[in-house]
């Protein structure tokens, strides 16, 4: 049975259906995707950032306990992680006041590369763990210089074993008119993605 849309339930029965799903054989053995990349996202309103960090938190310690191990990746701290490793983080510190919101974010840009410095990163944290889901945050946290879209398109080759959940402080829509887009906040576009399927969405 296709469950109704929990994205603006309670928090409280939203943590039920995510623990019951992610917990499931149906979701850990991607089944019924149709040969589909394990890829799941969990919108919520960004006015509930913090609730969803503290949801988060419980959910790893609830699968822990059913034995299901939870790889974290924050996209926002391992960029951090990200700019000090290359020496980058205290020039950023320095020369942000110092130019344009443009110029900063073409460096960050540069500097975290999608395709060729942060999938890395990423690719070598799952092969270092052993681990049956993964967990990507920090989406708002890295707008505009890391899109979501991006980054689930650089990872479908290298995230395909474990299914992979982001948690979206936004919309993601599905229409026959645009087709699927991840809408950022619930106002900025960030752009067409359709290989994801709506966490609250899925059949358990």
């Amino acid at each position: 049975m296709m469950l109704k849309d929990l994205s603006k339930a309670p928090v409280a029965d939203r943590f039920e259906h995510l623990l019951n799903t992610i917990s499931s054989d149906r979701f850990l053995q991607k089944k019924g995707l149709g040969n589909e990349i394990p890829f799941f996202i969990c919108p919520y309103d960004p006015r509930e950032a913090v609730e969803m960090e503290r949801l988060q938190k419980q959910l790893v310690n609830k699968l822990a306990k059913k034995g299901i191990t939870v790889l974290e990746v924050n996209l926002y701290d391992l960029s951090i992680e990200l700019l000090k490793k290359e020496e980058d983080w205290e020039w950023i510190l320095e020369e942000e006041p110092k130019i344009s919101k443009q110029e900063l974010k073409e460096e960050l840009q540069s500097v975290l590369d999608v395709e060729t410095v942060l999938t890395p990163a990423i690719k070598a944290r799952m092969d270092a763990e052993n681990f049956d889901v993964l967990f990507l945050s920090g989406i708002g946290e890295v707008y505009p210089y890391i899109r979501s879209h991006n980054v689930l398109n650089n990872l479908q080759k290298e995230a395909k074993d474990q299914p992979t959940l982001m948690f979206f402080p936004g919309e993601y829509t599905h229409s026959l008119e645009t087709g699927a887009s991840l809408n950022l906040f619930g106002r900025l576009q960030d752009d067409k993605y359709y290989r994801a399927f709506n966490i609250y969405h899925f059949e358990i």
